[in-house]
């Protein structure tokens, strides 16, 4: 749906959730549905009325320009009016009162709404036209890989070959040859690089968070009846890499249940496609791992979900999209499109009511080649437990690619914590030469993604299993954990 109706005296002018009301999603009532948002009757949104979206992503068929012209109006047209009516009851009795096309007249004769729209889709000769982006096959990735069947790369001039790859090692090597352009990196992996951890020191950057959530830790159905991580001393645990939040969520939930992840556990790296055949040959007893893989091992009938990563830390990253630092500064108009076209992947992610086609379209052998009910069950948050239960969790997984600051902090307070980080660190600093936050700003304005206002410092303060994250006071912090790596 549009993000942004600023005419709309019925519809908030910056609303948070997709359904159109100033909620979060996670807020969303359950006996609401999704499908019917404030204002639009027939409960179509302005994404699922394109032809593409609605068969399943044709890419000959989607209009992505457009709809990324439109939203970047709509939110221009909503600062605008913010900025003359800053009071929300105001806007919408001068709306009601008047009229959306003379309230449209009004704005444009003070306004130039024409050119300031033109200038925010403004866009310079691409230097390069040919990329090759690496990803992995998990719906981490939705927005990146979905932009290629819908066909938003080549809406702004771009010859993308999407690369399937089997690990974050060849991910990690494919980029720091070249091989590829761009990629989908678990969001640590671009902070351990620059700093060479486990790879030669090379500028990365994090452009936007692909996900936030998604994860979960999963057992083998013989441990149904060991729920308490208190009692899990001695399990082989799979995290798919060593600079994952998978790897740090992991570490932090067995800490706060008394088990110390080096002395009291095994952690073993995992490539995801291998997670489940690990789990049902009795390699591991779970993992901590991305979707499909959880509830396919519910699917598969091998494993159940344990927990969701999302009721360790609600609303954490889990993967990025970035680039070389040298590539944004030798291919600027590139990267923006590039940019535009992964945020435009996001504007449908983002949106629930179109989980259902997203399955559909990622699906295939060539994308995540997994079945589509698997899929399905992850993006909407209506799933199987492997327990017998079926759960409702509407943000199970969610698409916001703002890279805050203070995501890449606690990262660091981690990696600090159990000893990958030696000696003193710059929390911030390192934080905010990694996380490309203005870059995302500009560019999420250009496609009408609405902007938190506390995005603007990039600092928020959060909660991991009720202990509050202070990024101010990260240091400290970093060791005020009673189990970590002396």
């Amino acid at each position: 749906m549009s993000l942004h109706r600023p005419y709309d005296p019925d519809h908030p002018l910056f609303a948070r959730c997709s359904c159109g009301a100033d909620h979060r999603p996670a807020d969303h009532p359950l006996d609401q549905p999704s499908g019917q948002p404030v204002g639009e009757p027939d409960g179509r949104s302005d994404t699922a009325r394109l032809p593409a979206v609605a068969a399943a992503a044709h890419p000959a068929t989607v209009s992505s320009v457009a709809l990324a012209e439109q939203q970047s109006s709509n939110f221009l047209e909503s600062v605008v009016l913010k900025a003359l009516m800053p009071h929300e009851p105001t806007r919408r009795r001068f709306l009601g009162g008047v009229g959306a096309a003379t309230a449209m007249g009004a704005i444009a004769s003070l306004f130039p709404l024409d050119s300031l729209q033109a200038m925010a889709m403004e866009a310079g000769p691409l230097e390069k036209k040919d990329l090759k982006l690496g990803f992995i096959a998990i719906t981490c990735a939705a927005p990146l890989v979905m932009a290629e069947p819908l066909g938003f790369y080549k809406q702004q001039g771009l010859n993308v070959t999407l690369n399937k790859t089997a690990g974050w090692a060849l991910i990690r090597d494919k980029m720091l040859s070249r091989e590829h352009d761009a990629s989908h990196f678990l969001s640590p992996m671009p902070l351990a690089i620059s700093m060479g951890l486990g790879a030669p020191q090379t500028p990365m950057r994090v452009a936007a968070i692909q996900n936030t959530n998604g994860q979960a830790i999963t057992l083998a159905l013989k441990h149904k009846d060991r729920r308490d991580p208190a009692s899990w001393k001695g399990f082989k645990f799979a995290v798919p890499f060593e600079y994952s939040m998978h790897n740090f969520l992991l570490r932090y939930y067995l800490a706060e249940h008394g088990i110390d992840p080096d002395r009291d556990v095994q952690i073993r790296v995992t490539p995801p496609p291998e997670m489940v055949a690990n789990l049902r040959a009795g390699n591991i007893d779970g993992f901590l791992g991305p979707d499909p893989f959880n509830q396919r091992a519910v699917y598969d009938e091998v494993g159940f979900i344990h927990i969701l990563s999302r009721d360790i830390w609600d609303g954490h990253p889990c993967c990025g999209f970035g680039v070389h630092a040298d590539f944004i500064q030798q291919n600027p108009n590139t990267f923006a499109a590039l940019y535009r076209a992964v945020l435009q992947g996001c504007v449908l992610a983002h949106d629930p009511k179109n989980r259902t086609t997203i399955a559909k379209a990622i699906a295939p052998a060539n994308y995540l080649n997994q079945p589509e009910t698997v899929l399905d069950q992850v993006l909407t948050g209506r799933f199987a437990d492997g327990l017998g239960g079926v759960k409702n969790v509407p943000d199970r997984v969610t698409y916001d690619p703002v890279p805050w600051y203070s995501m890449a902090t606690w990262i660091l307070t981690q990696m600090k914590r159990w000893g990958y980080i030696k000696g003193d660190v710059n929390y911030n600093d390192l934080a905010e030469q990694v996380f490309l936050l203005t870059d995302a700003r500009k560019h999420m304005a250009e496609v009408g993604l609405a902007i938190p206002p506390d995005a603007r410092t990039g600092y928020r303060h959060f909660s991991v299993m009720g202990k509050e994250f202070d990024p101010a006071k990260a240091a400290a912090y970093a060791n005020s954990f009673a189990i970590r790596k002396s």
